[in-house]
């Protein structure tokens, strides 16, 4: 690895709660509090890529870096890409993490633990998990879990991702936190498959990678941050961040 770039794909439309990128969160917009937890990972550049002129504004605001993207795009994987073109023409960055625009709490040290196992050539993308130590969390469908082989203390070597409660029997079970680390290769290259049949099963895009025979690696970590995607979320979010208004 010689030089990651953090890119954070965001757009208006979010069915659950339109707008949310520019949801006040302790005085500021929740794609500046993103776009600060990657800057303080201190792994590289970081973007935002986004179809909104006003995302592109308020991080511009901040003090950041925005790219316009079209408003087409299937997948944030998909937004990213177009983004780290128009970025990085010349290909100088060699792994881009795609950091989700609505984890306002992500910690930055489990942003930079991402890109950790990208360095083994054999791995074509990171991913984050951490234990599961409620019931309710274990057998919830909106939790995916991570199922995968223990290389190293702190590490595991993905086998599948679901919505259902896996492995069976006794031991522990894996939340997935949707943060990625592709080598660039790798994410040009999954971009240009078609949706898979687990993935489409699923709704889980990074069974495209594993049934194409992409390398997918974990690295664990304590706690999982929560996406905001809901007017509960977002008060959570509130608070945790300092506004209790």
């Amino acid at each position: 690895m010689s030089d990651p770039i953090i890119l954070i794909p965001a757009r208006m439309a979010a069915s659950r709660l339109p707008g949310k990128p520019l949801a006040d969160i302790a005085g500021e917009p929740m794609i500046v509090h993103v776009w600060r937890r990657a800057i303080e990972a201190g792994i590289g550049p970081v973007a935002v890529a986004t179809d909104a002129p006003e995302i592109a504004q308020a991080v511009e605001a901040a003090g950041g870096v925005a790219v316009m993207t079209r408003g087409d795009h299937a997948s944030g994987s998909d937004r990213i890409f177009e983004a780290l073109e128009a970025l990085d023409p010349q290909g100088r960055h060699d792994v881009v993490v795609n950091v989700q625009g609505d984890f306002p709490t992500i910690d930055p040290r489990a942003i930079a633990a991402a890109i950790l196992p990208l360095a083994d050539p054999a791995v074509a993308l990171a991913t984050l998990a951490c234990p599961i130590s409620d019931e309710d969390e274990a057998n919830d469908p909106n939790i995916v879990k991570v199922v995968g082989s223990p290389i190293s203390a702190g590490r595991l070597r993905a086998l599948y991702f679901t919505r259902a409660r896996t492995p069976w029997g006794e031991g522990p079970l894996y939340h997935h936190i949707g943060l990625y680390a592709f080598r660039r290769r790798a994410l040009e290259r999954f971009i240009g498959l078609a949706p898979s049949a687990l993935e489409t099963r699923e709704k889980l895009e990074q069974l495209r990678a594993l049934e194409d025979g992409m390398r997918i690696d974990v690295t664990l970590v304590d706690d999982a941050p929560f996406g905001v995607d809901t007017p509960e979320s977002l008060a959570r979010a509130r608070a945790v961040l300092g506004d209790r208004s």
